[in-house]
């Protein structure tokens, strides 16, 4: 005999198991009145449909009465509503009514109400005459027909909109309910209830029961951010989202559930909306929320219109001045109309300030504002702040300006928020001021003073490619004198070489910038020459950095700007120690004191990375400190990710990988706006993916990544990639693809001429055309390498020399007066231990052993043995098993380590690498070679993997494997 119940909403109930947990017994203990109040849209109906599923009992009777806004309601309607849905009365079915046996005589009342069971009620009685004892009849009829039911729960929703008569029936049965009965009422409610006057906010009658009668009253506040990201990743169908976006969205709809579930349904599909990425548009306006508003803001009289205008232009939690400033109403008239406002729940009170409860409902009330004045009300606006509120929210004031289409006043906002921003060194914030200012369309004169502040402020910024954008639409404009367009062309040069991955156009932009600082600095145009002088595997050819640092050297007599000097001779120093110049370190020695914060930072760690590159590690220790000390008292995010990828790569390069991939992958996911510092990032995640978890596939596809991504690189991620991949291809009997995968990185450092980056590149490129039976080409690289750093300070560059000259020897063995390969072997292990260098170390290692055993020299399982240690020492997974495979493929046995727990009816990581490769249609050697495995391990995880998968052939696999 159940009523339909009310619709459940279709996402997961978030944050309302303790209340249901709560309310559930209570509701049991008859008779019992439940009122739930709360906001439209924050899950009453849904609430009650869950306690009415959690408390139905069989044979129990449910009727769901719905309140509708009407002007002119119809008397009961949706008691008879709800009534006429109750399916059979208990005459109709034998059962025993509680007290007669019958309906009650004065049920029959009912017949005209009730027209769809008047067969089925006692006779109509006489008319009484009278129409306050008809209604009292009426009342006292509803009521013996609810308690007739039995064991019933009535739930009458929406009470705000209930009539009086449902009003007077309603307080007919709470004052003296059936024993059996449990009264479930809602109402829109904006604050929590208060039961003991009539008109209280929420339910239109006072609550008051006799003492038997069970009591709940609960207030349904909204969801907080976390439960609204909850909720927003059940509607989704992700396991969660970010805490970004459960902010946002928190803050678009103020975790009413309803308001989630349409900002959603809205947009499902845009990866941008769901994930909460910075500039990510602001989601549409729900039809739902705009007719809230309306319908709320057609109750409040016009002046509290007006407040409630001001509230939605100001868009920020306001004081009453503020607010009355802004609606042009006196004191005592907007208090008043707050007090409506309120009332109404149109806005909220906090700390003395009125503001909208969510984003979206003073959207709604925003567009309620007619077009003509929205101008008006955001230029009084403008002016309120700029008399009432301290410190001056400048960027806010240009936004009303600028909707006030004031827009020179605007800009002039802006420009000075920047200058402010600035001045505190938050380099972000002030770029963000300066490209709005240019964006106004400022006189030309404000827009080229305005993109110099940009230009300047950027480089610390990490900005989008919007800057160098706006700067070269000032730069086309040709209105700018020389020593501002020299300046802003130097400074977008450095923008493009730091931030936007364009190496050579970067180079050629700063040249073309210093015939302008000719004419007007002769220290900018220094700097200038300077700065281009600074090498890279993707730029100009050593000797045109050499020229190039000449020029800037033979200009600083004549420079006397002490920053501009200091900026020189910071620059100087940088490319002479990227150079492996000898005389590198006495211009790091000449450094004035006057070099300190973001200049400090961003010299420092430049002489670090360089330092770590060419085997300086003291040095390197003592840059890198010094740019961290530089970098923590300047906010300055650019400079920041600087030199926390430089940290990275020099933890990477001296065997310090615990917990590094957590950090590589943080700096990857962070850095993506910098093409350099991501491709650091990507550079050490897919070494280590490669080295600590054998997973040569992804190590592979991060490594090609970093090289794609780099812009000119100052000699780490094109070798080091190339070694790595170089290596993968050995691992697995490739030399001929070996050789290939060495070419490019060995094209740029021969096109340059920076053989001191050859490092990491040099000793597999060697190894890999032996093998592939090229040991004159393998000869040719050697001897370039050697006259390449001969007058270098580079001792890896020399470590890795002798490396390859160590593997030479099994060609044709050593070289005259290089003495015995051993003695090879041993002298270039010893230079990178003293580097603190122990991969490199260890591969020395590695190569010397299998040269001993493949010579049938004694000492070869051991020499391999203390490889297999290095290796381990830096968790050198992939490298480990290699060694193994190696021992083993010359009859030697090892000794493996007690294994790690099962997986069960799971794969293992390794068993799911294998199952990938063998659907990728791999034969089992193929995959052994891939993965540094035996073929008979292959055979076993092949095996297992089909039989944990269910499936029978390779075939199938792919189809089961899941992401």
């Amino acid at each position: 005999m159940n009523a339909e119940p009310p619709p459940s909403a279709p996402g997961p109930l978030i944050g309302r198991s303790p209340l249901l947990d709560a309310v559930c017994p209570e509701l049991d203990r008859r008779p019992a009145v439940v009122v739930i109040t709360g906001e439209a849209g924050v899950g009453k109906s849904r609430l009650v449909h869950e306690l009415l599923q959690r408390t139905r009992s069989p044979g129990a009777v449910t009727l769901v009465a719905r309140c509708q806004e009407s002007e002119a309601p119809f008397p009961f309607a949706p008691l008879i509503e709800a009534l006429s849905h109750a399916g059979p009365l208990p005459a109709d079915t034998g059962a025993p009514p509680p007290v007669t046996g019958v309906l009650p005589r004065v049920t029959g009342a009912l017949r005209g109400l009730l027209p769809d069971l008047a067969d089925r009620l006692p006779p109509a009685p006489p008319p009484l005459g009278e129409p306050r004892a008809e209604h009292h009849r009426v009342l006292r009829a509803l009521r013996a027909l609810t308690a007739s039911l039995g064991e019933a729960v009535l739930v009458v929703e929406d009470l705000q909109w209930a009539d009086e008569a449902t009003c007077a029936f309603l307080r007919t049965v709470v004052s003296d309910p059936p024993p059996r009965l449990g009264l479930v009422l809602t109402a829109r409610s904006h604050t929590v209830p208060h039961t003991d006057a009539e008109g209280s906010d929420g339910l239109p009658f006072p609550l008051r029961t006799p003492a038997h009668v069970t009591v709940v009253e609960r207030h349904l506040a909204p969801l907080s951010a976390a439960e609204t990201g909850a909720l927003a990743a059940g509607l989704l169908g992700v396991r969660a989202v970010s805490e970004e976006f459960a902010d946002r969205l928190h803050r678009w709809t103020g975790g009413l559930p309803h308001v989630v579930e349409e900002v959603l349904r809205g947009r499902p599909d845009s990866a941008e909306f769901r994930t909460g990425a910075a500039g990510a548009p602001e989601p549409p306006l729900p039809a739902s929320v705009r007719r809230t508003v309306v319908e709320r803001l057609r109750r409040l009289p016009s002046a509290a219109r007006q407040v409630v205008a001001a509230a939605a232009v100001l868009g920020d939690p306001a004081p009453v001045e503020l607010l009355g400033a802004v609606a042009g109403s006196d004191d005592p008239e907007t208090r008043r109309a707050l007090a409506a406002a309120l009332r109404e729940g149109v806005v909220r009170a906090a700390d003395g300030t009125y503001a909208f409860p969510y984003e979206l409902a003073r959207r709604a009330a925003y567009e309620a504002v007619a077009e003509p004045e929205r101008p008006v009300l955001h230029l009084r606006a403008a002016r309120a702040l700029a008399r009432h509120a301290s410190p001056l929210p400048l960027a806010v004031i240009a936004g009303h300006y600028r909707r006030a289409g004031r827009p020179a006043q605007a800009a002039r906002c802006l420009e000075a928020a920047a200058d402010r921003a600035a001045g505190n060194g938050d380099a972000g914030t002030a770029t963000a001021h300066y490209l709005d200012a240019l964006r106004i369309g400022p006189s030309p004169v404000a827009r080229d003073r305005i993109a110099l502040k940009l230009a300047r402020v950027a480089l610390n910024a990490r900005p989008g490619p919007q800057v160098p954008a706006a700067l070269r639409q000032v730069l086309d404009q040709r209105s700018l004198g020389p020593g501002p367009s020299g300046e802003i062309r130097l400074l977008l040069g450095l923008l493009l070489r730091n931030q936007s991955g364009s190496g050579l156009e970067a180079l050629e932009e700063i040249a073309r910038a210093v015939p302008d600082l000719l004419a007007v600095s002769t220290g900018q145009a220094a700097r200038a020459l300077a700065i281009t002088a600074i090498p890279s595997l993707k730029g100009w050819p050593v000797g045109e950095h050499r020229r190039l640092l000449a020029e800037a050297e033979r200009l600083l007599p004549e420079i006397e700007e002490e920053d501009l000097r200091a900026a020189v001779l910071a620059n100087r120093a940088t490319a002479l120690a990227l150079l492996g110049d000898p005389a590198a370190w006495e211009a790091v020695a000449d450094l004035p004191d006057t070099i300190t914060g973001e200049a400090a930072a961003r010299a420092y760690a430049n002489l670090a990375g360089a330092a770590t590159s060419l085997g300086h590690l003291e040095r390197a220790r003592a840059f890198q400190a010094r740019a961290w000390l530089a970098v923590r008292t300047n906010h300055a995010p650019y400079l920041e990710a600087f030199v926390e990828t430089t940290d990275v790569v020099a933890a990477f390069t001296g065997g310090r990988w615990k917990g590094l991939l957590r950090r590589a992958e943080r700096a990857e996911e962070q850095y993506r706006d910098v093409p350099d510092f991501h491709a650091e990032a990507l550079l050490v995640c897919g070494l280590l993916r490669l080295h600590t978890k054998g997973q040569t596939d992804v190590a592979r596809r991060l490594l090609e990544r970093a090289v794609r991504t780099t812009a000119l690189d100052t000699g780490v991620v094109l070798t080091a990639a190339a070694a790595a991949v170089t290596r993968v291809h050995l691992a697995a009997g490739r030399p001929a693809q070996a050789v290939q995968a060495a070419e490019g990185a060995l094209h740029h450092v021969r096109r340059t001429g920076a053989w001191m980056w050859a490092t990491a590149i040099a000793p597999p490129a060697v190894e890999a055309l032996i093998r592939d039976g090229r040991p004159g080409e393998a000869h040719r690289l050697v001897a370039e390498l050697a006259a390449g750093i001969a007058d270098r300070d580079a001792p890896a560059a020399r470590a890795a020399l002798s490396t390859c000259r160590a593997l030479l020897t099994v060609t044709d063995g050593p070289q005259a007066g290089s003495g015995a390969p051993d003695a090879l072997y041993a002298a270039a292990a010893d230079a990178w231990t003293r580097l603190e260098r122990p991969y490199e170390a260890a591969y020395v290692k590695e190569a010397w052993g299998l040269h001993l055993l493949a010579s049938g020299v004694a000492g070869g399982r051991t020499v391999l043995h203390e490889a297999i240690a290095a290796y381990q020492a830096v968790d050198g997974v992939w490298d480990v098993l290699r060694c193994q495979r190696e021992l083993r493929d010359h009859g030697q046995i090892t000794v493996r380590r007690p294994g790690a727990l099962g997986y069960g009816d799971h794969l293992s990581p390794r068993e799911r690498a294998v199952a990938r490769l063998a659907s990728l249609g791999l034969s089992n050697r193929e995959i052994a070679r891939e993965l540094v495995l035996s073929h008979r391990t292959v055979e076993h995880h092949v095996a297992r993997a089909l039989r944990k998968l269910g499936v029978s052939s390779r075939t199938e696999i792919g189809s089961h494997l899941g992401p």
